[in-house]
């Protein structure tokens, strides 16, 4: 480990053993780029999927693609777009980046226009009560404040003002999980990206995820409550009745968002949903589109994935998806809590994805480079979660097992379902307390105090859980401490807080007590220290990353020190090994991981429903006996 000297210039970080940097993350690199660096070779402007994908076709099929350019068109390239047979289908001018559709034969064309900056495919998209409790989110939920005169004044922390955009199949807008305490509809708007003109939930996901987040507490005495009760949802329906998507689909909803966000105040982006990731995030454009959003000030939690184990049972590394891959995402993966408040029992489940990112860009030459970053961020409870029941939905009437038998009123059921699309939301929610706390929050502040305050859970590695387990009570503490009055562009080590003292940095929940990870993900490395949240950080602003450590070329991490305060320690989280990677001190080749960026067997996304069939005959992921409510009819309105 070494710690900074100084603010000014560069320091090279170099982990030269494998042992040495086991416990501090996990960096695969790569044979094939060794004595390279990341663009030593000129990238292709066509992805290989989209090659692969064309190769296939006939001469005269038709290819749907997402066509990312620079905005500045020249004349031969507008003809190309206006003849050829090429069809413009969307235009996402917030993205630089158009929906096309275009012959096989003119896909070679692109790659020779200066303007075109990355062709890759539309592809499909798919989806991947106790909560309250245990990610301590009831701790917090009745804030106490002194007055001048020495009285108190008692306010509720549950989202409210605060706007959580909810990109999934659609929310159920008459499910009593989503009126206010007046009757009134929580659901400020619903759009419809699908083309099919509906934004309900016929798939019931998106009804599931939307209710994990912000469902309200009527329902069975409080005991399937939401993690912001109160918060504005923002209904923007991507995946179809059979929970698919595509890629233009997405980018829509992120576009709309760019331009609409002012509007409910939506200050975060739940996507419980992915893709198998290919694609580097440098050139994924749902990624690109993500990061777009996080420098204008908008959270975007993003599913890890339901890929860590394979058929087998067996660990799998490397299957975060898209958009998860993203640097600037909040990526979450899932915890099992065996139906227990007490944190003491939790591990992450068996098939949440694993680290390190494994998406990739490919040089003229064919060379693959591998991103190779650490995630997921951090995790939180995703198992046997009992949330709103969106009505006659597919989920339930394929698998009748996962409706929870709470009520037999169709505004007022509740279901199952497992995996990090639940897990998601839950952090998605617990980000809008942290902003109704404290509105001056950037979204890489956010991050980084719920990264700082997480639980690291025993038997998991960095490439597993991130920083840790979501700590609500502990990141809500920490916000509502951070300085209000910090100027646009705080100095570097300016003090963050606003108390000379820094908060006391453990939790206790179900009388268990827990010191916090007290360390943030940097992407190739992890950074520790209190000066974490007693400084400014230069990456706590907009328009950086906080995994602002970028990998130069192979075993090695540049950083600039400008963006950390002296104090703050930087941990060798390379690993150099000719494309080996070291996970849970087990020695494992880059094939047997995952080959060629194919996730899994198939390359698809695992629904829900199909993990939760999985965790009730697999071990290790089945709940403990848990009470499920039922529901009386009457409402709750004290939640």
């Amino acid at each position: 480990m070494k710690a900074f000297k100084g603010r000014a210039g560069m320091s090279w970080l170099l982990a030269l053993s494998l042992s040495a940097s086991v416990a501090a993350g996990i960096l695969i690199v790569e044979k094939q780029t060794a004595h390279a660096g990341p663009r030593a070779k000129k990238a292709h402007r066509v992805s290989a999927s989209m090659r692969e994908h064309v190769r296939a076709m006939k001469n005269e099929d038709t290819v749907k693609a997402i066509l990312q350019i620079n905005g500045k068109l020249s004349n031969q390239f507008n003809a190309l777009l206006r003849n050829n047979g090429v069809r413009v289908k969307n235009n996402f001018d917030n993205l630089n980046t158009l929906s096309i559709e275009l012959p096989k034969r003119v896909v070679d064309q692109l790659e020779s226009f200066s303007e075109v900056v990355y062709v890759s495919v539309d592809s499909e998209v798919k989806s991947f009560g106790h909560v309250t409790d245990t990610t301590g989110t009831e701790a917090v939920r009745t804030q106490r404040t002194t007055t001048p005169l020495g009285g108190t004044t008692t306010t509720t922390l549950d989202g409210t003002g605060i706007g959580i955009a909810v990109l999934d199949s659609g929310i159920d807008k008459d499910h009593v999980s989503f009126l206010d305490k007046s009757n009134g509809k929580r659901i400020a708007l619903s759009k419809d990206f699908t083309g099919e003109n509906r934004t309900d939930d016929p798939y019931g996901h998106g009804t599931h995820v939307a209710s994990t987040a912000g469902g309200n507490g009527r329902i069975s005495n409080g005991a399937y409550t939401g993690i912001a009760p109160n918060a504005n949802i923002i209904n923007l329906r991507v995946l179809n009745a059979r929970g698919a998507g595509t890629v233009s689909s997405v980018l829509s909803a992120l576009n709309w968002v760019l331009t609409n966000r002012g509007l409910h105040n939506i200050r975060v982006v739940n996507m419980s949903l992915g893709m198998p990731a290919v694609e580097s995030y440098k050139n994924d454009p749902i990624c690109k589109a993500v990061r777009k959003l996080v420098d204008a000030g908008v959270v975007v939690v993003a599913a890890a994935g339901n890929n860590g184990k394979d058929a087998a049972g067996r660990k799998v590394y490397g299957a975060v998806h898209s958009p998860g891959i993203e640097p600037s995402a909040l990526t979450v993966g899932a915890v099992n809590t065996y139906g227990t408040n007490s944190r003491s029992d939790d591990s992450v489940t068996s098939y949440s994805s694993r680290g390190p990112t494994r998406s990739f860009w490919t040089d003229t030459t064919g060379v693959k480079h591998y991103d190779n970053l650490m995630k997921p961020d951090l995790v939180a409870p995703g198992n046997k979660l009992v949330y709103a029941q969106a009505e006659d939905n597919l989920l339930v009437t394929q698998n009748p097992q996962l409706d929870a038998r709470v009520s037999g009123s169709d505004e007022r059921k509740m279901m199952y379902l497992n995996g990090t699309s639940m897990a998601s939301p839950i952090v998605a929610g617990a980000a809008a307390l942290m902003l109704q706390a404290n509105p001056k929050l950037t979204p890489n502040m956010v991050k980084a105090l719920l990264m700082y305050t997480a639980q690291p859970l025993s038997n998991a590695s960095k490439v597993e859980q991130g920083s840790g387990s979501l700590n609500v009570e502990g990141a809500v503490r920490l916000a509502k401490l951070v300085r209000t009055d910090l100027a646009i562009l705080p100095v570097l080590g300016a003090p963050l807080l606003s108390t000379l003292s820094p908060p006391s940095q453990q939790t206790t929940i179900a009388n268990y007590t827990f010191n916090w990870g007290r360390s943030i993900n940097l992407g190739h490395a992890f950074a520790t220290g209190p000066e974490l949240i007693t400084f400014y950080q230069r990456c706590y602003g907009l328009g950086v990353l906080i995994g602002d450590g970028v990998l130069v070329s192979d075993g090695v991490v540049i950083s600039d020190h400008t963006m950390m305060s002296n104090g703050v320690v930087i941990s060798d989280g390379v690993i150099v090994a000719d494309g080996v990677i070291v996970a849970d001190g087990v020695v494992v080749s880059d094939g047997v991981i995952v080959a060629d960026g194919v996730i899994v067997a198939d390359g698809v996304v695992v629904s829900d429903f199909t993990v939760q069939a999985q965790s009730a005959t697999v071990g290790g992921d089945v709940s403990s006996s848990m009470d499920v409510p039922v529901d009386t009819g009457t409402d709750f309105l004290d939640y």
